[in-house]
């Protein structure tokens, strides 16, 4: 069998593979997304509980191998009596170490902002200014370490 037979009767198998991939990385990244904001606003919030656990997380979720993340999730919470599914467990394991690393890129964005961006929110209420003025300058600043995490 020549190598290019190999490719072709072997293509519907990676064909599937690279769905499965793309479908392991939107989803990871898009839940990672939401994770990294959540755990970067508990990482700035005055509440010492809050930015502790924050900071727990992600010195744990930065500081252990993916591989050995996702070993003690598809393997270690049977044991707990949690049995998840292998799609499910990767694509958890996947979004809590995106969340990780998003959520220090976005920790480090948020506080960036320029302080009369809040001014020019005028009398608008400060969860809208925060939402338009705040976090429009946070995805300027953390738009190239989301993508490169996307691509890692």
């Amino acid at each position: 069998m020549s190598p290019f037979d190999l490719i072709i009767h072997a293509s519907p198998v990676l064909l599937q593979g690279a769905a499965i991939t793309v479908k392991f990385a939107l989803a990871s990244m898009i839940f990672g997304l939401l994770v990294g904001i959540v755990v970067a606003i508990m990482g700035i919030s005055a509440s010492p509980v809050l930015s502790g656990i924050a900071r727990a997380y992600v010195s744990v979720m930065r500081g252990t191998p993916l591989l050995v993340q996702m070993f003690v999730v598809y393997y270690g919470l049977p044991d707990l009596g949690i049995n998840l599914e292998p799609t499910t467990a990767g694509i958890l394991t996947l979004t809590a170490n995106a969340g990780a690393y998003l959520s220090e890129s976005m920790r480090g964005a948020i506080p960036g902002y320029q302080p009369r961006a809040m001014e020019r929110g005028g009398t608008v209420s400060g969860l809208v200014t925060c939402r338009h003025c705040v976090t429009s300058s946070a995805r300027r600043r953390c738009g190239w370490p989301y993508r490169a995490s996307a691509i890692r």
